[in-house]
Protein backbone atom coordinates (compact mmCIF):
# COMPACT_ATOMS: atom_id res chain seq x y z
CA UNK A 1 0.00 0.00 0.00
CA UNK A 2 1.16 3.76 -1.17
CA UNK A 3 1.22 5.49 2.02
CA UNK A 4 2.06 8.72 0.80
CA UNK A 5 -1.52 8.41 -1.77
CA UNK A 6 -3.57 7.91 0.96
CA UNK A 7 -2.26 10.61 2.91
CA UNK A 8 -2.13 12.78 -0.65
CA UNK A 9 -6.05 11.61 -0.94
CA UNK A 10 -7.35 12.23 2.60
CA UNK A 11 -5.04 14.27 4.59
CA UNK A 12 -6.46 17.65 6.24
CA UNK A 13 -3.23 18.75 7.13
CA UNK A 14 -3.25 22.37 6.64
CA UNK A 15 -6.95 22.77 7.15
CA UNK A 16 -9.03 24.95 9.47
CA UNK A 17 -12.77 22.89 9.81
CA UNK A 18 -15.75 24.01 11.37
CA UNK A 19 -18.48 22.18 13.08
CA UNK A 20 -21.79 23.15 14.48
CA UNK A 21 -23.69 21.20 16.81
CA UNK A 22 -20.09 19.94 17.55
CA UNK A 23 -20.32 18.70 21.31
CA UNK A 24 -23.10 16.45 20.08
CA UNK A 25 -22.58 12.24 19.85
CA UNK A 26 -22.08 12.30 16.59
CA UNK A 27 -20.51 15.99 15.48
CA UNK A 28 -18.19 15.22 18.20
CA UNK A 29 -17.07 11.90 16.91
CA UNK A 30 -16.72 13.96 13.42
CA UNK A 31 -14.40 16.72 15.01
CA UNK A 32 -12.08 14.34 16.47
CA UNK A 33 -11.78 12.75 13.39
CA UNK A 34 -11.32 16.05 11.50
CA UNK A 35 -8.60 17.02 14.26
CA UNK A 36 -7.03 13.32 13.85
CA UNK A 37 -7.10 13.79 9.74
CA UNK A 38 -4.71 17.12 10.18
CA UNK A 39 -6.79 19.43 10.40
CA UNK A 40 -7.37 22.58 13.07
CA UNK A 41 -10.86 22.63 14.57
CA UNK A 42 -13.49 25.09 15.75
CA UNK A 43 -16.10 22.99 17.53
CA UNK A 44 -19.04 25.63 18.05
CA UNK A 45 -22.00 24.77 20.50
CA UNK A 46 -25.06 26.19 22.62
CA UNK A 47 -23.26 24.89 25.18
CA UNK A 48 -19.75 25.81 25.65
CA UNK A 49 -18.83 23.49 28.01
CA UNK A 50 -19.61 20.99 26.72
CA UNK A 51 -17.63 21.61 23.15
CA UNK A 52 -14.63 22.20 25.44
CA UNK A 53 -15.01 18.81 26.33
CA UNK A 54 -14.71 17.49 22.67
CA UNK A 55 -11.39 20.10 22.47
CA UNK A 56 -9.75 18.59 25.36
CA UNK A 57 -10.34 15.20 23.66
CA UNK A 58 -9.04 16.31 20.48
CA UNK A 59 -6.22 18.28 22.41
CA UNK A 60 -5.36 14.55 24.57
CA UNK A 61 -4.60 12.69 21.18
CA UNK A 62 -2.24 15.54 19.80
CA UNK A 63 -4.69 17.89 17.85
CA UNK A 64 -5.07 21.44 17.63
CA UNK A 65 -8.84 23.09 18.48
CA UNK A 66 -10.99 26.12 19.93
CA UNK A 67 -14.51 25.76 21.46
CA UNK A 68 -16.76 28.41 20.88
CA UNK A 69 -20.24 29.09 21.80
CA UNK A 70 -22.29 29.65 18.77
CA UNK A 71 -26.22 30.18 18.12
CA UNK A 72 -26.85 29.01 14.70
CA UNK A 73 -30.43 30.83 14.77
CA UNK A 74 -28.50 34.14 14.94
CA UNK A 75 -27.03 35.36 12.38
CA UNK A 76 -24.58 37.79 14.32
CA UNK A 77 -23.57 35.11 16.86
CA UNK A 78 -22.56 33.13 13.81
CA UNK A 79 -20.36 36.10 12.26
CA UNK A 80 -18.91 36.96 15.52
CA UNK A 81 -17.60 33.21 15.78
CA UNK A 82 -16.25 33.32 12.51
CA UNK A 83 -14.38 36.28 12.96
CA UNK A 84 -13.07 34.28 15.78
CA UNK A 85 -12.13 31.73 13.65
CA UNK A 86 -10.10 34.07 11.45
CA UNK A 87 -8.06 35.52 14.04
CA UNK A 88 -7.47 32.70 15.68
CA UNK A 89 -6.40 30.38 12.25
CA UNK A 90 -6.79 32.57 9.25
CA UNK A 91 -9.25 30.83 7.10
CA UNK A 92 -12.03 28.23 6.72
CA UNK A 93 -12.00 25.25 4.58
CA UNK A 94 -14.45 23.17 5.90
CA UNK A 95 -17.91 23.66 7.45
CA UNK A 96 -20.22 20.77 8.93
CA UNK A 97 -23.89 21.90 9.87
CA UNK A 98 -23.94 19.35 12.38
CA UNK A 99 -26.47 21.53 14.45
CA UNK A 100 -29.85 19.89 14.55
CA UNK A 101 -32.29 18.14 16.88
CA UNK A 102 -36.29 17.46 17.56
CA UNK A 103 -38.82 18.78 19.94
CA UNK A 104 -41.25 16.64 21.69
CA UNK A 105 -43.75 19.35 21.18
CA UNK A 106 -43.49 18.63 17.14
CA UNK A 107 -44.26 14.95 17.26
CA UNK A 108 -47.18 12.99 16.99
CA UNK A 109 -48.29 10.57 19.86
CA UNK A 110 -50.72 9.20 22.04
CA UNK A 111 -51.74 11.92 23.77
CA UNK A 112 -51.24 14.59 20.54
CA UNK A 113 -52.36 14.32 17.32
CA UNK A 114 -51.04 15.62 14.15
CA UNK A 115 -53.97 18.43 14.31
CA UNK A 116 -53.27 19.73 17.38
CA UNK A 117 -49.45 20.32 16.71
CA UNK A 118 -48.39 24.10 18.24
CA UNK A 119 -47.10 25.82 15.19
CA UNK A 120 -44.08 27.04 17.35
CA UNK A 121 -42.91 24.00 18.19
CA UNK A 122 -43.39 22.94 14.66
CA UNK A 123 -41.67 26.11 13.32
CA UNK A 124 -38.60 25.92 15.84
CA UNK A 125 -37.73 22.67 14.49
CA UNK A 126 -38.05 23.85 11.15
CA UNK A 127 -35.73 26.69 11.76
CA UNK A 128 -33.29 24.58 13.72
CA UNK A 129 -32.23 22.38 10.95
CA UNK A 130 -32.95 24.30 7.66
CA UNK A 131 -32.38 27.90 9.17
CA UNK A 132 -29.77 26.22 11.02
CA UNK A 133 -28.06 24.80 8.07
CA UNK A 134 -28.33 27.85 6.07
CA UNK A 135 -27.08 30.51 8.17
CA UNK A 136 -24.07 29.23 8.75
CA UNK A 137 -23.44 28.65 5.26
CA UNK A 138 -23.98 32.03 4.27
CA UNK A 139 -21.62 33.46 7.08
CA UNK A 140 -18.66 30.93 6.36
CA UNK A 141 -19.18 30.31 2.58
CA UNK A 142 -18.54 33.67 1.80
CA UNK A 143 -15.30 33.37 3.30
CA UNK A 144 -15.17 30.48 0.75
CA UNK A 145 -16.21 32.67 -1.78
CA UNK A 146 -13.46 34.97 -1.07
CA UNK A 147 -10.67 32.19 -0.93
CA UNK A 148 -12.61 30.12 -4.33
CA UNK A 149 -12.60 26.97 -2.78
CA UNK A 150 -14.04 24.99 0.36
CA UNK A 151 -16.30 22.46 1.77
CA UNK A 152 -19.82 22.50 2.96
CA UNK A 153 -20.95 19.17 4.53
CA UNK A 154 -24.38 19.36 5.77
CA UNK A 155 -26.21 16.68 7.85
CA UNK A 156 -29.60 15.67 6.45
CA UNK A 157 -31.06 12.19 7.65
CA UNK A 158 -33.22 8.96 6.33
CA UNK A 159 -36.29 11.00 7.12
CA UNK A 160 -35.41 13.18 3.91
CA UNK A 161 -35.93 9.95 1.93
CA UNK A 162 -38.58 8.24 4.12
CA UNK A 163 -40.63 10.27 6.54
CA UNK A 164 -41.00 8.46 9.62
CA UNK A 165 -44.30 8.30 11.69
CA UNK A 166 -44.83 10.36 14.65
CA UNK A 167 -41.68 13.24 13.35
CA UNK A 168 -43.63 15.50 10.33
CA UNK A 169 -41.38 18.35 11.26
CA UNK A 170 -38.15 16.89 11.66
CA UNK A 171 -38.44 14.57 8.25
CA UNK A 172 -40.02 17.77 6.33
CA UNK A 173 -37.05 20.31 7.49
CA UNK A 174 -34.45 17.39 6.56
CA UNK A 175 -36.03 16.78 3.09
CA UNK A 176 -35.35 20.74 2.91
CA UNK A 177 -31.92 20.21 3.92
CA UNK A 178 -31.29 18.02 1.25
CA UNK A 179 -32.85 20.26 -1.38
CA UNK A 180 -31.10 22.71 -0.31
CA UNK A 181 -27.84 20.85 -0.42
CA UNK A 182 -28.13 20.59 -3.69
CA UNK A 183 -28.82 24.13 -4.39
CA UNK A 184 -26.20 25.59 -3.09
CA UNK A 185 -23.68 23.01 -4.57
CA UNK A 186 -24.85 24.29 -8.09
CA UNK A 187 -24.96 28.26 -6.98
CA UNK A 188 -21.61 28.27 -5.16
CA UNK A 189 -19.87 26.65 -7.95
CA UNK A 190 -21.24 28.22 -10.77
CA UNK A 191 -21.52 32.10 -9.33
CA UNK A 192 -17.66 31.49 -8.00
CA UNK A 193 -15.68 28.88 -7.76
CA UNK A 194 -16.20 24.83 -8.62
CA UNK A 195 -13.59 24.25 -6.32
CA UNK A 196 -16.48 25.42 -3.75
CA UNK A 197 -17.78 21.14 -3.02
CA UNK A 198 -21.51 20.99 -0.71
CA UNK A 199 -22.40 17.67 -0.50
CA UNK A 200 -24.41 16.24 2.55
CA UNK A 201 -24.70 12.78 4.50
CA UNK A 202 -28.19 11.03 5.62
CA UNK A 203 -27.57 9.18 8.54
CA UNK A 204 -29.83 6.22 9.79
CA UNK A 205 -30.42 4.79 13.00
CA UNK A 206 -27.76 5.83 15.59
CA UNK A 207 -27.79 6.28 18.94
CA UNK A 208 -27.57 9.53 20.66
CA UNK A 209 -28.63 11.32 23.69
CA UNK A 210 -31.67 12.50 22.06
CA UNK A 211 -33.34 9.39 20.53
CA UNK A 212 -31.48 6.95 23.08
CA UNK A 213 -34.61 6.58 25.43
CA UNK A 214 -37.27 5.78 22.17
CA UNK A 215 -35.44 3.16 20.83
CA UNK A 216 -33.94 1.31 24.14
CA UNK A 217 -35.06 1.02 27.56
CA UNK A 218 -33.84 2.86 30.04
CA UNK A 219 -33.86 0.44 33.05
CA UNK A 220 -32.11 -2.43 30.49
CA UNK A 221 -30.84 -1.11 27.94
CA UNK A 222 -32.94 -3.52 25.60
CA UNK A 223 -34.61 -2.58 22.31
CA UNK A 224 -38.34 -0.85 22.57
CA UNK A 225 -40.91 -2.09 19.69
CA UNK A 226 -39.69 0.88 18.15
CA UNK A 227 -36.08 0.16 18.26
CA UNK A 228 -36.73 -3.59 16.75
CA UNK A 229 -38.93 -2.40 14.02
CA UNK A 230 -35.76 -0.21 12.88
CA UNK A 231 -33.29 -2.48 13.40
CA UNK A 232 -35.37 -5.42 11.69
CA UNK A 233 -36.02 -2.89 8.44
CA UNK A 234 -31.87 -2.04 8.62
CA UNK A 235 -30.04 -5.06 6.68
CA UNK A 236 -26.99 -4.28 9.06
CA UNK A 237 -28.95 -5.73 11.50
CA UNK A 238 -27.82 -2.76 14.06
CA UNK A 239 -27.97 0.95 15.09
CA UNK A 240 -25.26 2.96 13.86
CA UNK A 241 -22.12 3.88 15.94
CA UNK A 242 -20.62 7.15 15.81
CA UNK A 243 -17.38 5.78 14.37
CA UNK A 244 -19.35 4.33 11.28
CA UNK A 245 -20.19 7.85 10.04
CA UNK A 246 -16.54 9.13 9.66
CA UNK A 247 -15.03 7.57 6.72
CA UNK A 248 -17.67 8.87 5.04
CA UNK A 249 -17.27 12.37 6.11
CA UNK A 250 -13.28 12.41 6.14
CA UNK A 251 -14.16 11.18 2.41
CA UNK A 252 -16.72 14.39 1.51
CA UNK A 253 -14.38 16.61 3.00
CA UNK A 254 -10.87 15.92 1.81
CA UNK A 255 -9.40 15.89 -1.99
CA UNK A 256 -10.33 12.18 -2.81
CA UNK A 257 -14.05 13.85 -3.36
CA UNK A 258 -12.97 16.55 -5.40
CA UNK A 259 -15.36 15.98 -8.30
CA UNK A 260 -18.39 14.68 -5.76
CA UNK A 261 -20.62 18.02 -5.06
CA UNK A 262 -24.75 17.92 -4.47
CA UNK A 263 -25.16 14.62 -3.58
CA UNK A 264 -26.82 13.19 -0.36
CA UNK A 265 -24.75 9.68 0.59
CA UNK A 266 -26.96 7.65 3.33
CA UNK A 267 -24.52 6.32 5.67
CA UNK A 268 -28.16 3.63 7.27
CA UNK A 269 -26.96 -0.26 7.03
CA UNK A 270 -28.95 -0.54 4.18
CA UNK A 271 -31.78 0.77 5.37
CA UNK A 272 -32.79 3.15 2.30
CA UNK A 273 -32.32 -0.04 0.19
CA UNK A 274 -34.95 -2.34 1.84
CA UNK A 275 -38.47 -2.51 1.06
CA UNK A 276 -39.24 -4.39 4.44
CA UNK A 277 -40.11 -7.62 2.21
Amino acid sequence: MNQSYLVKMFSLEGKVAVVTGGAGVLCGAMSVALAQAGAKVAVLDLRPEKAQEIVDQIRAVGGEAIALACNVLEKSSIEAVCQEVLANYGKVDILINGAGGNHPKATTNAEQNFFDLPADAVRSVFDLNFQGTLLPSQVFGVQMAKQGEGVILNVSSMNAFRPLTRIPAYSAAKAAVSNFTQWLAAYLAMEYSPKIRVNAIAPGFFLTDQNRFLVTEEATGNLTPRGKTIVGHTPAGRLGAPEDLLGTVLWLVSPASAFVTGVVVPVDGGFNGFSGV
